[in-house]
């Protein structure tokens, strides 16, 4: 009898607690559960040919250094220009007919799928720089379908633009000075946050590494919200 009474009198009590623990149970764990974080990669986490030898023992707080380049409008681009922006990165020239057009269709697909997302943008640098004027950089964005302001195609100094593949972005296999001999030639994207930071590396040439891609930087901007 006193069991059964202790039962009706708490009844009410069970009951919330059941509803309680429903509801509860379920926000705590979606609260504590591990969140999808891209890794944030130094050039000591990076194959070691692909990394110059000034810092491939560097283990942390690597990050994009200054730049300075001209874009397809002969606006001049620094990182200014991408302030709290994510952005995709690679290296090209307008004369290459192997893996640049197909590097170039998967950054228009890139490109159109964050096209009215402003926290997103694209930077291309030409790996010829001398050949790749802006009005030759101005045809190539037409023909490739380039968002003025949204991808920036960029011609500059061609030892600058080297030293950021090699010591900045990690896009190459080869050593080399950016003298006149020098020439580099990499599928590499990279995905660079709003620390200039690398969290992504991907195959350029590989249109199953789009969704991907997409995938990270939508990852990546959680981080920010």
């Amino acid at each position: 009898m006193k069991l059964k009474g202790f039962l009706n009198k708490s009844k009410s009590t069970i009951i919330f607690l059941f509803f309680f623990l429903m509801i509860f149970l379920p926000v705590l764990y979606f609260m504590l559960r591990p969140k999808d974080k891209l890794p944030v990669y130094n050039p000591s986490d990076i194959n070691p040919l692909l990394v110059d030898k000034s810092v491939r023992t560097v283990n942390k707080d690597h990050k994009i250094a200054d730049f300075k380049l001209i874009n397809q409008n002969g606006d001049t681009i620094t990182k200014a220009n991408f302030k709290d922006k994510i952005y995709v990165a690679d290296f090209f020239f307008t004369r290459c007919k192997t893996i640049c057009p197909v590097m170039a269709i998967n950054m228009k697909d890139l490109q159109d799928h964050f096209k009215n997302d402003k926290e997103i943008k694209f930077l291309s640098h030409s790996v010829t720089p001398i050949m790749d004027s802006v009005p030759v950089l101005r045809a190539y964005a037409d023909e490739k379908g380039a968002i003025d302001g949204k991808w920036e195609l960029t011609t500059g100094d061609k030892k600058h633009i080297y030293e950021l593949a090699r010591k900045s972005y990690f896009a190459v296999l080869d050593e080399g000075d950016g003298g006149d001999q020098d020439f580099i030639h990499t599928e590499r994207f990279i995905l660079i946050d709003k620390n200039f930071q690398i969290r992504g590396l991907y195959d350029g040439t590989d249109k199953n590494e789009v969704p991907r891609i997409i995938k990270d930087i939508e990852i990546l901007k959680k981080e920010y919200n």
